[in-house]
C-alpha cells in the first residue's frame, strides 16, 4: 500500500514503514483492513497540516493475564500489532473518549463526515481485535490495534501456549517511577513491588527530582514516562543523572519505538518500554538494564 499511502498523504509527510520479519497471520478483510490503513492514513494527515512524519509498524504481540488488569483492557493471547503513528497536533483526553462515536469530528464543517475513526472501531471489533489509541496534545497519536494472530498446528507444535503469568524475575533495586497518568503509575508501582523492588513514586519531573536529590539511599534506575507536562521524560533523565550520575533509565510511552526515535522524541539508544505493558514484560525488561554493565 506505500505508493497509495505515499499519494495520498502529500509531499509534506514522510511516511516510515517497519514490518518484523515473523510477523503472523490474521483473519481478517483484506480489503477492510486497507481502509484501515487508509483512514488512520487520512486521519493522521489531516492532523500535520504544515508535514511530519507517519510511521505505520506491524509486529507480533504476546499478552499474558495481566494485561487484563492495564488501561487498555485486552483479552489474554497472542495477536497481530498494527500501530499507525503520526506526530501531529494530538489530542486531549476528553477528545480521546469521543473519537469512535460516529460523526464525532474536530474538524471544521466540511471537512470530515466523522465516519473514519468508528469505521476503523467497527472492522477492528468485526475481526475479533482492539483499538488502543494514545495521544499528547501537540506532540503526535499512536494508534495500536490488536489482532488475533492465527498459527498453524505444525508452527505452534511444541511451543508453550499457556497466557497466564509466567514466572517473573525478581530484584531488590531501588526505582524512581515518574508516570503522570494516575492509572498507569498506580499499575506500574503494583508491579514493580510484587517483583520486589522498592518504589519511589512521582507524578512529574519537577517532583523526581526533588526526591532524587532528598533520597538518603541509592537509587538504582529511573522509570520514566517520555511524555509529561513541564519536564519530559528525556530532559528528566538528563538531568536526573547530574544527581546521580550512575543512575539507569528506562523509558515508558505510548508511542513505538521506531515512531519515538524517527520523530526525534528519543535518541536511538534509549530503551524503551511500550503501554500498555505486561508485568512479565517489565519485570523482563528491567533486569536486562539493571544487570547490564554501564558503558562509560
Amino acid at each position: 500500500m506505500e505508493k497509495i499511502l505515499r499519494r495520498l498523504i502529500g509531499e509534506d509527510i514522510q511516511l516510515e514503514t517497519s514490518s518484523a520479519p515473523d510477523v503472523g497471520l490474521i483473519k481478517a478483510d483484506r480489503s477492510q483492513i486497507e481502509q484501515v490503513i487508509l483512514n488512520l492514513a487520512v486521519n493522521a494527515r489531516d492532523a500535520m497540516p504544515q508535514g511530519g512524519r507517519l510511521t505505520i509498524e506491524t509486529a507480533n504481540v504476546d499478552l499474558d493475564a495481566s494485561y487484563s488488569r492495564s488501561p487498555a483492557v485486552l483479552a489474554p493471547g497472542k495477536y497481530v500489532m498494527l500501530a499507525v503513528t503520526d506526530n501531529g497536533s494530538g489530542m486531549d483526553a476528553e477528545t480521546q473518549t469521543h473519537i469512535f462515536e460516529p460523526f464525532f469530528t474536530t474538524k471544521e464543517k466540511g471537512k470530515g463526515t466523522g465516519l473514519g475513526l468508528a469505521t476503523v472501531y467497527g472492522i477492528v471489533k468485526q475481526s475479533g481485535g482492539y483499538v488502543w489509541v494514545y495521544s499528547e496534545p501537540g506532540r503526535g497519536t499512536s494508534f495500536k490495534i490488536y489482532l488475533p494472530r492465527i498459527e498453524d498446528e505444525e508452527g505452534d507444535r511444541g511451543r508453550d501456549r499457556r497466557t497466564d503469568v509466567q514466572p517473573m524475575e525478581r530484584g531488590s533495586e531501588t526505582i524512581l517511577l515518574v508516570e503522570d497518568e494516575k492509572g498507569v503509575r498506580e499499575l506500574a508501582r503494583e508491579y514493580l513491588e510484587m517483583s520486589g523492588y522498592t518504589v519511589i513514586e512521582a507524578e512529574d519531573g519537577h517532583t523526581a527530582l526533588e526526591l532524587a536529590a532528598m533520597h538518603a539511599g541509592t537509587i538504582h534506575l529511573l522509570m520514566t514516562d517520555v511524555v509529561m507536562p513541564g519536564i519530559s521524560g528525556r530532559e528528566l533523565a538528563e538531568r536526573a543523572k547530574l544527581i546521580r550520575p550512575k543512575i539507569k533509565v528506562l523509558y515508558m510511552s505510548g508511542y513505538t519505538d521506531q515512531a519515538v526515535v524517527h520523530h526525534g522524541i528519543l535518541e536511538t539508544d534509549a530503551v524503551l518500554l511500550q503501554k500498555p505493558f505486561t508485568m512479565t514484560t517489565l519485570s523482563t525488561k528491567l533486569r536486562e538494564i539493571l544487570t547490564a554493565e554501564t558503558v562509560q
